[in-house]
């Protein structure tokens, strides 16, 4: 397998070109990417809207996993350019988040718990021609979809709080677009946003700047979702 150039760069992984149609995604950390790649499967079997998943043999790197190449912007990148309203990209998120948790856990004996995202947001929706796609699925679970839903509007939360960012703006009224759709498919209680926030002030790759914005991002989404 030759591994080509450098398209992208997040917090834990990188992404290579291997051709026109494959991508390789490797974690730096040497993650193993199994569990992703069984969530992902179960999901295509499902019809939920991820990319097409390489070969994985005994031979594959555990960190390795290789994805169909996606053409087109990101939402984030989309609504940053105008292409896409804020009130379109919210009905979108929500969407996905309601069609995921359609989906019944494939572990869990409870039959209320469906398979969870965990950090659904514009930068890990890809709008392409055959529509949106969801990237990124290293922090998939498994339970309660309300602790989804608290995810994505505290994700967008901390950015809206955060008066240095120069995308607080829009991930505000981002959210004032959002927060009315997701209580709309089911209350947010307390508990769920609260273990939501535990999971954003525990996740390693925040800066201490950002797990600060936690408390007042849980107090935003708490004031527009009710």
């Amino acid at each position: 397998m030759r591994i080509g150039e450098l398209l992208g760069a997040g917090r834990s992984a990188d992404v290579y070109a291997l051709d026109e149609e494959w991508v390789l995604r490797r974690y730096r950390d040497g993650m193993d990417a199994t569990p992703e790649w069984i969530v992902m499967a179960y999901l295509a079997a499902h019809g939920c809207p991820v990319p097409r998943l390489g070969p994985r043999d005994a031979k594959t790197h555990p960190g390795d996993l290789v994805l169909e190449r996606l053409t087109g912007p990101t939402m984030l990148d989309a609504l940053l350019a105008g292409e896409v309203s804020a009130d379109e990209a919210g009905a979108l998120l929500a969407g996905l988040l309601a069609e995921l948790h359609t989906v019944p856990a494939r572990l869990s004996p409870d039959p209320g718990d469906r398979i969870l995202h965990l950090d659904l947001h514009p930068g890990n929706v890809m709008l392409t021609d055959r529509g949106p796609v969801v990237i990124d699925w290293s922090n998939a679970a498994e339970g309660a979809p309300a602790l989804d839903r608290a995810m994505s509007a505290l994700i967008l939360a901390q950015i809206a709080v955060d008066t240095a960012s120069p995308l607080a703006d829009p991930a505000h009224t981002l959210l004032r677009a959002l927060a009315p759709r997701l209580a709309a498919a089911g209350p947010l209680p307390d508990p769920d946003l609260a273990e939501a926030a535990r999971h954003r002030t525990a996740n390693p790759t925040m800066s201490p700047h950002e797990r600060a914005l936690v408390g007042p991002a849980t107090a935003l989404v708490r004031d527009l979702t009710g």
